[in-house]
């Protein structure tokens, strides 16, 4: 099973910003940040899921996924399958079809102190741009 911590970052909301994405793979660690260009924070959050999710399929094809997020809104929004939001809607359809490629995928919340690592990825995306 590969751990996954995402997290997405905006300087300003709207604003610059970043996806950061914190994988644990049998005793391995890695490390990606994407710059995002100018997005929501939440817009930011679904993103990094999104990023990872490309990265799992690259790098780690057909293992099982077990997502961590400390973003309430896109965990729930994944976890219950429905927004009510228009403008967050085709990102969930991305995160349907990109989860179609595992045979298991897991997302849980956690605090945000326990999701450190990605958060100093997605702030580092930010600076590169």
């Amino acid at each position: 099973m590969i751990e996954v911590y995402t997290d997405g970052a905006s300087n300003g909301n709207p604003g610059i910003s970043g996806a950061g994405i914190y994988i644990k793979s049998n005793g391995k660690f890695f490390e990606y940040s994407f710059p995002l260009g100018m997005l929501s924070n939440h817009e930011a959050e679904f993103y990094a899921v999104i990023k990872a999710l490309e990265v799992c399929k690259e790098f780690f094809p057909n293992e099982i996924l077990s997502f961590r997020s400390d973003s309430r809104l896109v965990v729930d929004t994944i976890e219950k399958d429905f927004t009510k939001n228009p403008s967050f809607l085709p990102l969930l359809e991305k995160i349907r079809e990109e989860t179609k490629a595992f045979p298991y995928f897991f997302i849980k919340w956690i605090p945000e102190k326990q999701n450190k690592l990605a958060d100093k990825l997605a702030r580092r995306a930010i600076h590169e741009q």
